[in-house]
């Protein structure tokens, strides 16, 4: 089934590190430490799937504030989102800042096509928005135990017969957004050379 929690957490980002490079074949993660009111979130952003020669594709974009809908006015800590548009949660396919297509209401925004590559060229995507003492805000599901997010990334298109069908869903999905000195937003996307690029209603591939 779908997330039963799926929300953003805002906080101002303490520091980030990688993973240390192993051959056990686990997930390879950008590691993000978030001060809230709460405590320090451990946010883990996967960049590897691990499955395909290529692995991940990602999106950067460049975006105003209003294009996030409500989330940049939210207070610092974690909020759930609605499943819905215009709640501020994250849909790559469906929503008109993350899209960057015909339909797009900011027309501003830079990227309007996925990039493919290695886990490394991923994170270097990444890390350039990572600024110790920037604001930030993490979409995606909480752990279930302690401080921290996990699922930073789409979560819809999964493959039937994939251990994540069950967890397909629209308007879930992760991402990496810090905020600029101007104001604007930097925003990071990724998802798995698996996953669908169309999906139904009900997130699953189309």
């Amino acid at each position: 089934m779908p997330f039963e929690h799926y929300g953003v957490l805002a906080g101002v980002l303490r520091r980030h590190f990688r993973d240390r490079p192993d051959t056990q074949g686990r997930w390879y993660h950008v590691n993000l430490e978030v001060d809230a009111p709460a405590g320090m979130f451990k946010c883990a952003v996967d960049v590897d799937s691990k499955s395909s020669d290529t692995g991940v594709r990602w999106k950067t974009l460049t975006v105003v504030p209003s294009a996030l809908g409500p989330v940049s006015g939210l207070p610092d800590g974690r909020h759930e989102l609605a499943r819905q548009p215009g709640s501020g949660a994250f849909d790559y396919l469906r929503h008109p800042a993350l899209t960057g297509g015909a339909g797009c209401l900011f027309p501003w925004v830079r990227a309007r096509y996925w990039r493919t590559g290695s886990h490394l060229e991923a994170t270097e995507a990444l890390e350039p928005i990572l600024v110790p003492g920037r604001r930030i805000f993490v979409f995606g599901e909480p752990f279930d135990h302690g401080l921290g997010m996990h699922n930073i990334h789409q979560n819809q298109g999964d493959p039937a017969g994939s251990q994540w069908w069950a967890e397909n869903g629209i308007w879930q999905d992760g991402g990496t957004v810090t905020e600029r000195p101007d104001g604007k937003l930097d925003v990071f996307i990724s998802k798995f050379s698996s996953q669908a690029a169309r999906t139904d209603d009900n997130g699953h591939p189309a």
